[in-house]
């Protein structure tokens, strides 16, 4: 521990070492005279510095004559020339265009609004754009588009509900932290239906990081996290209306609605699912339950000066799925078509922000959330109903001085579940909570190399101390070489209701014995990227990353000897390996995608078959996309997935996905989009029965392949 506390100290005293003086602006918009957030600074060959939500921005120069860039989608770009170092505050205004607004990238995930591409901590970013497309190809959810990133993968754990989690690295989906705007929010008992919930359209963007991250938002981000980050209002009006129907039986509803002036604002969404049972394979058992989801999100901000920003939002989840034998589904059980499953859950999430901007682009943030879970699971044997109560409060500093940033904060998280009924149930409540203390510091040497360490402290009321050291670097050795490594430790606490690649019921699970330890993790990553403009319009991106992960004391969910699920801890580690590549070529109005990804991961535990089961060992995927002028937009997508291991040490069959979109742009405001997923058709049934057992009491196999077979969906949009 004291070398922790002396690495700190030594971070901080470099404060004084490094300082230099810093230039600050402030961006203004020229007819509305308000603030403009997400305004990049530049020379003509680097970044400096994005603008904050007061419209400063600060960066570092050398003394004399510098030209420098604004920069903002939708305003005109403004080159001035200024003289260093500027002896008075300095407003620049620019003025807007005509044209669609898309929201500049910026790092939240990282806490420090650093340049994705300069961060130490790799974070890659689905943007609005990418959200806004799949809005229109995948309006439901959004466990569609985050199966497209390398190295994660969509895994569902139920035939029945649907239900699935996100698996990063070959680890686990419960080691996988699901935030919404830096706050936890599914998990445990709540965590099931997180993902098939969340509408791309309610989205600014999604922030993935593989990888430790336990250092900057908790133990629980073993394998990475996914950041869900919301829409904020602009000056503008914004209305986002979508319809959706697919082969498949399921049809959108979304409605997104924006505006905000000077001091106040508000967003809104609202969008309903339904999807009626369908049976793909003609077993007689749905592959798509029946289903009814209803989702409502309004926020609203307050401006009461340019440095300050004041927002309050609710969330509500209503969602009821019904599957199992097609004649139940259809309202003409007998005694044997009786079998079904029900889940009807309802999510109930409030929340805060206080944010307060100092001079010197220093931040004060507050922020939390309550929320209220209950489900009931029902089939035609049981019923099991639980309530899980989860909370989240935060407050942290965000300090740049010269060239170092520091990041620091306390933070309390904690839930609760308890079961209503059945009075049987053995494990009748669990609760959690968890005080943590983090810091951070980025030294940035001579603007090519960037430092950061960190260090977060928890204290587990039930499994005491944790300290999770963190450290990194980023390199750029020129304008197209860069690289980057990293080292983090983490941590995961006992849970029974963390989401499993097999679904266990309530009814089944037995309370946490007092023998059992947290899980430990310790993480190493590193990459190297390269990019060039190969001519006007014409550049390519190309990343080569690295990564392994070492969990002990693993947690294992094994049934007993009286058909109850326990849980105990693995002798030997298990370890999750391998790369992750990816190439990006931008050809004029030409986009094409090529990735790979390779898994090494292993339960050193046993004695043979140490594959993790349901885990590809390969995995490859393409896009390509075409723009046609401003009218049509055509893209084709594939992925080839390897061998798994079963859980009985056999391996599946290989296969590839496919899927094809034609998007038409009737108007500036209409968009038509058809799409087409899984065009080769590929299901688990083709290759083996989804059940054993007879179709009154079946019992499903793990899943490890699609099984709800092609789907061919239309939307129509319309955009203010």
């Amino acid at each position: 521990m004291k070398r922790y506390i002396v690495l700190i100290l030594l971070c901080l005293a470099s404060i004084y070492a490094l300082g230099q003086e810093k230039t600050h602006i402030k961006v203004y918009d020229l007819q509305t005279k308000l603030p403009l957030e997400f305004v990049i600074a530049s020379t003509e060959k680097n970044w400096l510095a994005t603008t904050d939500s007061t419209g400063s921005v600060a960066f570092i120069l050398g003394s004399g004559t510098q030209k420098i860039i604004f920069s903002l989608t939708g305003y005109q770009k403004l080159d001035t020339t200024l003289t260093l170092p500027l002896q008075t505050s300095l407003n620049i205004y620019l003025k807007q265009i005509d044209a669609t607004l898309d929201e500049v990238t910026v790092v939240a995930s990282t806490r420090n609004n650093q340049a994705i591409e300069n961060s130490p901590m790799k974070v890659e970013v689905i943007g609005t754009t990418d959200l806004s497309e799949e809005a229109s190809v995948k309006p439901g959810n959004i466990a569609s588009i985050l199966g497209d990133v390398s190295g994660v993968q969509i895994q569902q754990s139920s035939a029945t509900s649907g239900n699935s989690n996100v698996r990063i690295q070959g680890l686990d989906g419960r080691y996988t932290q699901i935030l919404r705007d830096g706050m936890p929010l599914y998990d445990g008992f709540s965590g099931g239906f997180g993902i098939l919930t969340v509408p791309p359209l309610d989205l600014k963007q999604i922030e993935l990081i593989k990888g430790s991250a336990s250092t900057l938002y908790g133990g629980g981000s073993i394998a990475g996290l996914i950041n869900l980050i919301s829409k904020r209002p602009t000056f503008k009006q914004q209305l986002d209306v979508l319809v959706n129907y697919s082969s498949l039986k399921e049809g959108n509803v979304n409605v997104y609605a924006a505006k905000r002036n000077k001091k106040i604002g508000y967003t809104l969404f609202a969008g309903y699912t339904n999807q009626k049972a369908v049976d793909v394979n003609k077993d007689e058992l749905s592959d798509l339950p029946n289903a009814n989801s209803l989702m409502i999100h309004p926020k609203l901000f307050y401006s009461p000066s340019t440095t300050t920003l004041l927002s309050v939002g609710y969330s509500g989840a209503i969602d009821n799925r019904k599957g199992g034998d097609m004649n139940v589904l259809n309202c003409s059980p007998n005694s044997i078509h009786k079998y079904y499953e029900g889940n009807r859950s309802q999510r109930h999430t409030g929340e805060y922000l206080l944010e307060h901007f100092f001079k010197d682009n220093a931040k004060f943030t507050l922020k939390g959330n309550l929320s209220l879970f209950n489900r009931d699971n029902s089939s035609n044997t049981v019923s099991v109903n639980g309530n899980q109560t989860s909370y989240y409060n935060e407050a942290s500093v965000f300090v740049p001085v010269h060239k170092i940033d520091i990041v620091a904060g306390i933070n309390a998280v904690g839930d609760k579940y308890n079961t209503i009924s059945p009075d049987s149930t053995s494990l009748r409540d669990y609760d959690n909570f968890t005080v943590g203390i983090f810091g951070q510091c980025d030294i940035h040497i001579k603007d090519k190399t960037t430092i950061e360490g960190g260090l977060r402290l928890d204290n587990h009321k039930r499994y005491g101390l944790f300290a999770l050291p963190r450290i990194a670097i980023f390199h750029r050795f020129d304008e197209h070489w860069a690289a980057r490594s990293g080292f983090g430790i983490g941590y995961k606490t006992p849970n029974p209701l963390v989401q499993q690649n097999i679904e266990y019921s309530v009814l089944d699970l037995l309370p946490v014995n007092n023998s059992i330890k947290s899980e430990v993790s310790y993480g190493y990553n590193a990459e190297f990227n390269y990019k060039r403009n190969l001519a006007e319009h014409t550049s390519i991106f190309i990343n080569q990353a690295f990564f392994l992960t070492q969990i002990d004391n693993p947690i294992l969910f094994y049934r007993n000897s009286v058909g109850k699920i326990d849980l105990a801890n693995a002798s030997s580690p298990v370890v999750s390996k391998g790369f992750d590549s990816y190439i990006k070529l931008d050809i004029r109005s030409w986009e094409l995608y090529l990735g790979y990804t390779f898994t090494d991961a292993r339960n050193t535990y046993l004695a043979s078959n140490t594959f993790v089961p349901l885990t590809p060992k390969n995995r490859g995927a393409f896009i390509l996309v075409k723009e046609i002028g401003d009218l049509w937009r055509i893209g084709l997508e594939g992925s080839y997935i390897g061998q798994q291991y079963r859980y009985d040490a056999t391996t599946t069959q290989s296969y590839f996905f496919m899927a094809a979109m034609i998007q038409r742009n009737i108007s500036k405001h209409f968009i038509i989009v058809l799409n087409g997923e899984n065009l080769l058709d590929y299901r688990m049934s083709k290759v083996e029965a989804l059940y054993t057992g007879s179709i009154t009491s079946p019992t499903f196999k793990p899943l490890w392949a699609p099984i709800d077979g092609r789907a061919i969906n239309l939307s129509v949009r319309w955009k203010l």
